[in-house]
């Protein structure tokens, strides 16, 4: 078997098809996520704290200068805490987001693994199998008329 033939093989399989809508799916909610957070939830959380932007928010441990041998800007060491703090407020989101989806899965398992066994009929006693049996050769052709 030649390589493209093993690879096609291996792409059209079912789980590897399944983690690529899974990848593209998430990324969207990622997106999704992102905005939520930065458009929605933050500027009325910085309004609320004093008019903050998180996505400013930091500390600058160097200003940005110029060095006079060069000419060259050199530019400002600043740690982003805002977006920081975006980053986790993110991630929380998408973290309770998949719990809740685990969840629901999970339930459906539960009643998927319980419904059959609530659908199974009850084992027929031996003397319900006999009659039955009995039953069963009076209607085959050529049996004696009762």
């Amino acid at each position: 078997m030649g390589m493209l033939a093993e690879f096609k093989e291996f792409a059209v399989r079912g789980n590897v098809i399944d983690l690529a809508v899974g990848v593209v799916i998430g990324a969207s909610f990622g997106r999704i996520v992102t905005a939520l957070v930065d458009k929605v939830i933050m500027p009325p959380l910085g309004m609320l704290i004093g008019g903050v932007d998180f996505a400013d928010w930091g500390i600058t441990l160097r200003e940005a200068t110029v060095d006079t041998v060069t000419g060259e800007e050199v530019p400002e060491v600043f740690i982003a805490l805002g977006e920081f703090f975006n980053t986790i407020v993110q991630f929380t989101i998408v973290a309770f987001a998949i719990f809740l989806v685990i969840r629901f899965i999970n339930r459906l398992k539960r009643k998927q693994a319980q419904a059959p066994e609530a659908e199974k009929p009850a084992e027929s006693s031996e003397e319900v199998k006999l009659l039955r049996e009995i039953r069963d050769a009076l209607k085959r052709p050529g049996a004696p008329p009762l």
